[in-house]
This record gives C-alpha cells, structure tokens and sequence, in this order.
C-alpha cells in the first residue's frame, strides 16, 4: 500500500455499503482554501439569504482566505465532492433532505478534522437527526425579542471574538437556545439586563442565552453565530468580522489558545 503521507482515511459503514472518505488539505488551484456554503431552507426561508451569500462571497475575496461554492440543494453532499472542501456552512432551516448515507458522510467528514460553521437558524435544522446536536451543540427554542440588543463578550482576549470589547450592541432576531451542550466553548452571550426576561416565550436557562460558540467534533471545529437574520446585521462590518473569524477558526487557521 502507499505510503499516506498527510492523507486520512476514514472507513464508514453506512448501511448499504462501505465509504471511503480520503480527508486532506484542500487549495483550489489560486492556492485558497475552499468553503461550501448551504442555504437550503427545509422550513422559513430567511429574505436575508441571497444578501448573505453576497457577503460570504465579498469577505472570501476580500480576505483572499477562501473561496466560496453556494448550494441550495444537498446534492453536493458526496464523499467525492465533500474531500474538495475544507469547511461548510450552513444557514438552514428544517429537516434538511439527507439520505442516511449523506447524513453519516457528512459527519465523517467532520469528525475527519474539517471545519463547520453554522449562522442563525443552523441551530433550527435537523431536529430528528440526533447526531446533529453534537455537531451544532444545541436547537433554537423561540426568539421572543427583536430588537435592539447588548451582548457582552466572555474572553475580550478570544482571537474571534476579541475585537467586539467587552460589549456590543446590535438590532436583530435573538434566539434562545434548547438543549445545549455545555461543553461548547462560549464567546458571546446576551445581556439579559437589555431585554423583558418576563416576555411571553422568553426561557431562563442555568448557560442563559449564548449568542455563538465553538466546539470540537471529532477532529472537527464548529463555529455557530445565533446572529444573521437581519440584512442589517449580514451589512455590518463587525458581523462580517465575526463571520470571517469564525471560518477562519473553522478551517483550522485562526488558533485561539
């Protein structure tokens, strides 16, 4: 057998057959990274959808980091495309149409040490693929405030998050957060002081209301952003900020510790 070198191969058994997944860098030929963006909506369809595309695209070739390849159906969830790609995001919506075998590649995938990074109602997918929650780290449970928000920031020292200070304030859609693994690293959370906790809707948990997080999958990183359903928000420069830090940190390029 050949020598590896840096190549990975996982074996997955999913249920039809054997898949062989062969896990590397990726570059295109520019020499840039590669990130697969899903805007498939199984459920609401966020208006803010195309603007984001725009902006993912603008914040790759600005940055010269990654360049960006749109999907809107799951058809491109292949082991044969998947190893193209160094990361995907997601913002979704539903119960997205993966087969059995597109759903265990995609985790094999992940766990294989490439990156995800899931926007707004990521965390509004998959609610009957179990799995899933380990790689997205909890479900969206309501947003009963929309509106002008503060949201503090846990480690000013994060290399994602840091640049934000201590707080911020920002107009948008604010999810609340079930099931929650607690195991995810927390970067910024709301600040309850700025909303009517006794709202109809509005949740009290022990993790309060995280606002994004990272996570570890397998050899895998996950960067989720509760944030994004306003154009307003997709427009603002610090958004846009967070967003290329966390793919930046999803693709194994931006070290926090």
């Amino acid at each position: 057998m050949r020598k590896l070198g840096r190549f990975v191969l996982i074996l997955i058994l999913a249920g039809t057959g054997l898949y062989l997944l062969r896990v590397q860098p990726v570059h295109s030929k520019s020499g840039k990274k590669r990130l697969l963006y899903l805007t498939l909506s199984a459920g609401f369809k966020h208006e803010s959808i195309p603007l984001s595309r725009d902006i993912v695209k603008q914040i790759g070739d600005k940055s010269g980091a990654f360049e960006t390849t749109f999907a809107d159906d799951v058809s491109p969830f292949t082991a044969e495309n998947l190893r193209n790609y160094n990361a995907v995001m997601f913002y979704t919506t539903g119960e997205l149409p993966f087969s059995e075998v597109q759903k265990t590649i995609f985790s094999g995938y992940l766990m294989a040490g490439n990156g995800f990074i899931g926007v707004h109602s990521a965390t509004d997918t998959f609610y009957t693929w179990d799995e899933y929650s380990k790689i997205i780290g909890g479900y969206f449970d309501g947003h009963p405030w929309h509106q002008q928000v503060t949201v503090n920031v846990v480690d000013p020292e994060s290399k994602i998050v840091g640049f934000l200070g201590k707080s911020f304030q920002i107009t948008d859609e604010i999810y609340q957060i079930d099931d929650f693994r607690d195991d995810s690293e927390v970067l910024l959370r709301l600040d309850p002081m700025s909303v009517d906790r006794t709202k109809p809707g509005a949740h009290l948990r022990y993790y309060n209301w995280p606002m994004a997080w990272t996570r570890k999958y397998g050899k895998g990183r996950t960067f989720y952003t509760a944030l994004g359903h306003e154009d307003a928000v997709w427009r603002d420069q610090r958004f846009q900020q967070l967003l290329y830090n966390g793919i930046e940190w999803a693709m194994g390029e931006l070290k926090e510790k």
